[in-house]
């Protein structure tokens, strides 16, 4: 399975903004800023996240985002979702029943052994991701990475915390 680089910057922002005063909006140009992303992809992803309900969005001049509800509350299965979709990533065409050795469908009554094996495997990957969440990555953080990123939410023209 591969998924886009986008669940990468989405997981990534999502733990950002667990650092971030819940009052405070997070401009989009200070999560890109973090990463050194690109701002109008990034846009997109947050755009997506939004609309799954991961994120909240404001307009203006202190606008921004912030998550929308405790980073606690918040998988890692529910950041994918929101960027890839809700799809099982395997999909079966039934080609056991075509070409020159092809089952009748009578015979196929139920879904095939690599049918099966994948959608196990698809549902033991979900599972381990809606086990984790988005705090559950922030708590896994050192330290002065989490400082670093207090600080660049606070003032990100602002020198960083030197690394310990």
């Amino acid at each position: 399975m591969k998924l886009s680089q986008g669940v990468e910057w989405a997981v990534h922002c999502c733990v950002l903004l667990a650092h971030a005063d819940e009052q405070e909006a997070v401009p989009r140009t200070t999560l890109a800023g973090y990463y050194g992303l690109p701002v109008a992809y990034l846009a997109k992803h947050l755009k997506s996240l939004v609309q799954a309900g991961v994120l909240t969005a404001t307009s203006g001049p202190r606008g921004g985002f912030r998550l929308a509800r405790p980073a606690g509350r918040i998988t890692v299965l529910d950041v994918v979702e929101a960027i890839e979709g809700t799809a099982p990533s395997f999909v079966c065409t039934e080609i056991r029943q075509r070409g020159a050795c092809a089952i009748p469908a009578a015979r196929c009554t139920g879904p095939c052994g690599v049918a099966r094996v994948m959608d196990d495997a698809d549902r033991a990957w979900r599972d381990s991701l809606r086990r984790t969440t988005v705090a559950d990555l922030v708590d896994r953080l050192p330290a002065d990475l989490r400082e670093r990123a207090r600080a660049w939410l606070r003032d990100p023209s602002a020198p960083l915390p030197a690394f310990r």
